[in-house]
């Protein structure tokens, strides 16, 4: 009988004892804190929570389009210096004979008396469909890192650089995207304010 009270005791004991609590959910921070492009002193970066359930593909597909957004933006940015700075490429645009310099930089080139005519517009808009759906991808699958566009043709050495080489690489090329981005809005915004700047003043 006394066994059977100890034991009751016990039992009772043990239902107020404290209990190891696991956590079952799973936040953007720790699924992503050390992912590429998370550094100080912001660290892994997501106010709206879009990868807050720590989906990998959503992630890798947000990563894609912020490489390739970067890109594109570094080469808006480039180009905006460059034509402003007058370099045009050489010979003619159409065959009425007028050539890359004689149409207005910036927003002018497509909107305006002066801007390029349509039918340039639809080249351009062609050509940028045809890289998109078809070369700037991973078309053989064999992508190491998102964003990888080699397809087995181009290299320029990268396979011999070191694994710690190549992450700096990518994180470099990440963070002057993530730059451009806003230098190339901050230029767009500029000129539509009537900006005067050397780079983005009318010439």
């Amino acid at each position: 009988m006394k066994s059977v009270i100890i034991a009751s005791l016990l039992a009772s004991a043990a239902a107020f004892a404290p209990v190891a609590q696991k956590s079952t959910s799973t936040t953007s921070l720790a699924a992503f804190e050390d992912a590429l492009g998370a550094q100080p002193p912001l660290g892994f970066f997501d106010p709206l929570g879009l990868v807050s359930d720590g989906d990998q593909e959503k992630f890798d597909n947000l990563r894609y389009v912020e490489i390739k957004h970067g890109r594109i933006c570094m080469l808006a940015f480039l180009g905006q210096i460059v034509t402003r700075n007058g370099q045009h490429l050489p010979g003619a645009i159409d065959k009425a004979g007028h050539s890359f310099s004689d149409f207005p930089n910036g927003w002018a080139a497509i909107q305006g008396p002066d801007a390029i005519p349509g039918g340039g517009l639809a080249q351009l808009i062609i050509f940028i469909a045809i890289l998109e759906l078809s070369i700037m991808k991973d078309v053989t699958g064999q992508g190491e890192f998102v964003g990888d566009f080699r397809n087995g043709f181009l290299d320029f050495g990268w396979d011999k650089l070191s694994p710690e080489t190549q992450l700096k690489k990518r994180a470099v090329e990440l963070n002057q995207g993530r730059a451009a981005m806003l230098g190339i809005l901050g230029l767009m915004v500029h000129e539509q304010l009537g900006g005067v700047l050397p780079i983005v003043g009318q010439m």
